[in-house]
């Protein structure tokens, strides 16, 4: 019996879609596994905050900003690095709104490694304000051998690199609500939510009921205690308000552009309706003459 290519097409692409279909079988069946042994993960308590810059027509405190990064200045710096931030950005408009020569104060007191000299040797100098903030650590290594082998995150990025979660029908609610601001909502109540030292939950790590994971169990311990950094400008200075400033500051690190791109979209939202309007008289005046 003589066998044509149409007929030798058809059986192997009848082959090709058992396969196909023993795969998928064997994947749900995979997946169904893994979703037996997975462990549900427990419900962090993440805690709504009112913020400056929240909603379209949002900006940043200023003064909020200059007390956030005196706190990551004196605290968070011991650990984490902010490596996409340069001194000159905290004078840079919708920032911090420190002067040049605050900068170049600020920048001064920092020592960043610069060289080759005429020698071929590294050097340490203060730094400028064309430097970005130094790292803590010479490299990830150092920091895991200071940190019981966990490297601390970069801040830089820190307060976008969490959203809020987009099941049905919250991201309808976040899109009309303008809510961006999941991310300074966890920072803050990362800060105010260590439990006591002596709980049983955690083998390692410290008690905390706002971090995201299978269990209430964060790496770092808490870093933030009444009293713990001096404002000049008589702001109280407790954990609650330390958290507020810090994590507004990290949220204008993450976005420096933000009161820029609101402003650009409340503009570009005027220039939509005043165009469609110039477009509905227009067809009205092309048509108007015309039977319809």
């Amino acid at each position: 019996m003589k066998v044509t290519p149409m007929q030798v097409f058809h059986k192997g692409a009848a082959i090709l879609g058992q396969a196909l279909i023993a795969a998928a079988l064997l994947a749900s069946a995979t997946s169904l596994v893994h979703a037996a042994d997975a462990t549900e993960p427990y419900d962090p308590t993440i805690t709504k905050q009112m913020w400056s810059f929240a909603g379209p027509f949002g900006k940043f405190d200023q003064a909020q900003l200059q007390r956030g990064y005196k706190v990551y200045k004196e605290v968070c710096s011991n650990c984490h690095s902010m490596k996409f931030v340069s001194f000159r950005n905290l004078s840079q408009a919708g920032g911090p709104g420190f002067s040049e020569d605050q900068v170049k104060a600020l920048a001064a007191t920092a020592q960043v490694q610069d060289g080759p000299n005429d020698q071929g040797e590294m050097f340490m100098r203060p730094g400028k304000p064309s430097d970005r903030f130094p790292s803590p650590f010479a490299n990830p290594e150092a920091a895991k051998a200071a940190n019981n082998g966990a490297v601390p995150p970069d801040m830089s990025l820190l307060a976008k690199a969490r959203s809020a979660e987009k099941v049905f029908p919250n991201w309808i609610y976040n899109a009309l609500l303008q809510y961006q601001e999941y991310g300074p909502d966890y920072i803050y109540s990362l800060m105010n939510s260590y439990g006591p030292e002596d709980s049983k939950v955690c083998d390692t790590g410290y008690y905390n009921t706002a971090y995201i994971g299978s269990k209430p169990c964060f790496a770092m311990p808490k870093p933030l205690s009444d009293g713990l950094v001096t404002y000049d400008d008589g702001s109280p200075e407790t954990v609650q308000q330390y958290s507020r400033d810090v994590a507004s500051f990290l949220m204008w690190a993450a976005e420096p552009k933000l009161e820029e791109r609101k402003e650009t979209g409340f503009k570009v939202f005027i220039f939509l309706i005043v165009f469609s309007c110039l477009l509905y008289f227009t067809k009205r005046r092309v048509w108007s003459s015309v039977a319809h």
